[in-house]
Protein backbone atom coordinates (compact mmCIF):
# COMPACT_ATOMS: atom_id res chain seq x y z
CA UNK A 1 0.00 0.00 0.00
CA UNK A 2 1.39 3.43 -0.97
CA UNK A 3 2.63 5.15 1.96
CA UNK A 4 3.44 9.73 2.63
CA UNK A 5 5.91 10.94 5.15
CA UNK A 6 4.50 11.92 8.50
CA UNK A 7 6.09 14.60 10.80
CA UNK A 8 4.50 15.65 14.38
CA UNK A 9 6.16 18.41 16.25
CA UNK A 10 5.94 19.74 19.66
CA UNK A 11 7.80 22.39 21.08
CA UNK A 12 9.58 19.78 23.14
CA UNK A 13 10.68 17.03 20.96
CA UNK A 14 9.79 15.58 17.50
CA UNK A 15 6.35 13.06 18.52
CA UNK A 16 6.67 11.01 16.07
CA UNK A 17 8.68 11.01 12.71
CA UNK A 18 7.88 8.21 9.70
CA UNK A 19 6.13 6.55 6.91
CA UNK A 20 2.51 5.94 7.11
CA UNK A 21 -0.76 4.69 5.19
CA UNK A 22 -3.50 6.83 6.82
CA UNK A 23 -2.96 9.26 9.69
CA UNK A 24 -6.95 10.97 11.36
CA UNK A 25 -7.62 13.59 13.93
CA UNK A 26 -10.03 16.43 14.43
CA UNK A 27 -10.09 19.60 13.08
CA UNK A 28 -12.17 22.60 13.70
CA UNK A 29 -13.81 21.90 10.69
CA UNK A 30 -14.84 17.91 11.95
CA UNK A 31 -12.56 14.76 11.81
CA UNK A 32 -9.90 13.96 8.59
CA UNK A 33 -8.60 11.36 7.50
CA UNK A 34 -5.51 11.62 5.25
CA UNK A 35 -4.41 9.17 2.37
CA UNK A 36 -1.57 9.84 0.09
CA UNK A 37 -1.75 11.93 -2.56
CA UNK A 38 -4.40 14.16 -0.36
CA UNK A 39 -4.56 17.76 -1.76
CA UNK A 40 -2.59 20.62 -0.61
CA UNK A 41 -4.58 22.25 2.62
CA UNK A 42 -3.95 23.86 6.04
CA UNK A 43 -6.14 22.94 9.12
CA UNK A 44 -6.69 24.31 12.21
CA UNK A 45 -6.33 21.03 15.00
CA UNK A 46 -9.69 20.26 17.29
CA UNK A 47 -8.34 18.44 20.87
CA UNK A 48 -9.22 14.61 19.76
CA UNK A 49 -7.55 11.24 19.02
CA UNK A 50 -5.03 11.13 16.39
CA UNK A 51 -4.62 7.87 15.04
CA UNK A 52 -1.34 6.54 12.65
CA UNK A 53 -2.01 3.94 10.44
CA UNK A 54 1.42 1.72 9.34
CA UNK A 55 0.13 -1.57 7.60
CA UNK A 56 -1.69 -3.52 9.90
CA UNK A 57 -0.99 -1.82 12.95
CA UNK A 58 -2.63 1.97 14.56
CA UNK A 59 -1.22 3.84 16.64
CA UNK A 60 -3.55 6.56 18.94
CA UNK A 61 -2.46 9.30 20.79
CA UNK A 62 -3.95 12.29 22.60
CA UNK A 63 -3.28 15.50 20.33
CA UNK A 64 -5.00 19.02 22.01
CA UNK A 65 -4.15 21.46 19.68
CA UNK A 66 -2.04 23.08 16.84
CA UNK A 67 -2.37 22.82 13.05
CA UNK A 68 -1.70 20.59 10.20
CA UNK A 69 0.47 21.24 6.95
CA UNK A 70 -1.05 17.97 4.28
CA UNK A 71 1.04 18.11 0.92
CA UNK A 72 0.28 15.34 -1.51
CA UNK A 73 3.74 13.96 -0.20
CA UNK A 74 3.17 13.97 3.42
CA UNK A 75 1.40 15.76 6.58
CA UNK A 76 3.48 17.85 8.81
CA UNK A 77 1.61 18.59 12.24
CA UNK A 78 2.90 21.06 14.66
CA UNK A 79 0.83 20.37 18.18
CA UNK A 80 1.09 22.61 21.10
CA UNK A 81 0.33 18.83 23.09
CA UNK A 82 0.31 15.34 22.09
CA UNK A 83 0.54 12.33 24.54
CA UNK A 84 0.77 8.53 23.82
CA UNK A 85 -1.35 6.82 25.82
CA UNK A 86 2.00 5.44 28.29
CA UNK A 87 2.53 9.25 28.80
CA UNK A 88 -0.60 10.18 30.27
CA UNK A 89 -1.89 10.41 34.07
CA UNK A 90 -5.41 8.56 34.22
CA UNK A 91 -6.27 10.28 37.40
CA UNK A 92 -4.75 13.57 36.70
CA UNK A 93 -7.18 13.75 33.27
CA UNK A 94 -10.10 12.16 35.44
CA UNK A 95 -9.62 15.12 37.67
CA UNK A 96 -9.57 17.65 34.80
CA UNK A 97 -12.45 16.10 32.87
CA UNK A 98 -14.52 16.62 36.45
CA UNK A 99 -13.57 20.44 37.30
CA UNK A 100 -14.20 20.75 33.40
CA UNK A 101 -17.79 19.77 33.66
CA UNK A 102 -18.47 21.51 36.89
CA UNK A 103 -17.46 24.67 35.42
CA UNK A 104 -20.00 24.38 32.39
CA UNK A 105 -22.76 22.88 35.22
CA UNK A 106 -22.05 26.34 36.53
CA UNK A 107 -22.64 28.20 33.57
CA UNK A 108 -19.28 29.82 33.76
CA UNK A 109 -19.00 33.69 31.81
CA UNK A 110 -18.89 32.92 27.87
CA UNK A 111 -15.17 33.45 27.63
CA UNK A 112 -14.83 30.65 30.60
CA UNK A 113 -17.01 28.73 29.11
CA UNK A 114 -15.13 28.38 25.92
CA UNK A 115 -12.41 27.19 27.87
CA UNK A 116 -14.10 24.85 30.03
CA UNK A 117 -15.51 22.99 27.00
CA UNK A 118 -11.55 23.47 25.72
CA UNK A 119 -10.49 21.84 29.15
CA UNK A 120 -13.15 19.12 28.50
CA UNK A 121 -12.02 18.35 25.27
CA UNK A 122 -8.49 17.71 25.78
CA UNK A 123 -9.61 15.40 29.59
CA UNK A 124 -11.43 13.15 27.10
CA UNK A 125 -9.16 12.65 24.45
CA UNK A 126 -6.76 11.55 26.91
CA UNK A 127 -9.40 9.24 28.71
CA UNK A 128 -10.70 7.85 25.61
CA UNK A 129 -6.78 7.08 23.75
CA UNK A 130 -6.31 5.01 27.61
CA UNK A 131 -9.19 2.61 26.59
Amino acid sequence: MEQFKLQIITPERVFYEGDVEMVEFNTTEGEIGVLPGHIPMTVIIKPGILTITEGEESKEAALHEGFAEILPEGVTIMAEIIEWPNEIDEARAEAARNRAEERIKEHAAETDMARAETALQRAIARITVLK
